[in-house]
């Protein structure tokens, strides 16, 4: 029975000295790594931005890595409560974490400042702005965002203006006669067509031909439709 005891004991001793024998990754090495990666991913977010990398549980042991990568878990946003995934992406160590963060971004947020009707431009006149925290994306924060867009549907005086509010103005309408630019083989071919639907600069129109062939083209700034077969 004491020589069972004392196995079990030399046993358990060796088992702890290979443990002290592997390094260990650094928690603070892995904290450091996501404050890095979740900086530089909301460069572009507007206003300003606090990043809070909560610790790592201290029961958490890993066999210390020499090229850690930090990465965004498929269908994340770095917004709000979120959480940044760490990987070693050696051939001798594979293993991965996940590691909870905060990011408060606090910004001018861009409100209606009278009710507005669907079909409404947008002019300077019609935005306010008011202080508050960005909860979620699409909230737009820039004048420059909304002013000559138009509203999709009508809004009421105090509301935020969100991206999926406006759309840009037509630059050809249904039933407009427009001007179509045909590229082929390096020359061009001009001739005129009737619009089959709304479309704004950048968009793409159906365009009935006076020989009643329906092409479908590119709006241009100018409202020309350029068609490349």
């Amino acid at each position: 029975m004491k020589n069972i005891l004392q196995w079990t004991l030399l046993v358990a001793l060796l088992c702890t000295m290979s443990a002290w024998a592997v390094p260990q990754q650094s928690h603070a090495e892995i904290r450091e790594i996501v404050t890095a990666f979740v900086h530089e991913q909301t460069l572009t977010l507007p206003g300003q931005v606090i990043i809070t990398v909560h610790e790592i549980d201290r029961r958490i042991s890993l066999p210390a890595c020499s090229a850690l990568e930090a990465f965004l878990p498929p269908g994340g946003q770095l917004l709000g409560n979120s959480t940044v995934g760490v990987r070693c992406t050696t051939k001798m160590q594979k293993w991965s974490l996940f590691v909870p963060v905060q990011i408060k971004v606090s910004v001018n947020l861009l409100i209606a400042s009278t009710p507005l009707q669907q079909g409404h431009v947008l002019r300077a006149e019609d935005i306010g702005n008011q202080k508050s925290e960005l909860a979620q994306t699409g909230i737009l924060t820039d004048p420059l965002q909304a002013i000559g867009k138009v509203l999709k549907y009508s809004v009421g005086a105090g509301q935020v203006l969100k991206q999926d509010m406006l759309r840009a103005p037509y630059a050809v309408r249904q039933g407009q006669i427009v001007k179509i630019q045909v590229e082929r083989q390096g020359f061009k071919i001009n001739a005129d067509g009737q619009a089959l639907n709304n479309a704004a600069e950048g968009q793409a129109v159906q365009v009935k031909t006076s020989s009643n062939q329906v092409v479908s083209g590119i709006v241009q700034p100018d409202g020309t439709v350029n068609i490349r077969p």
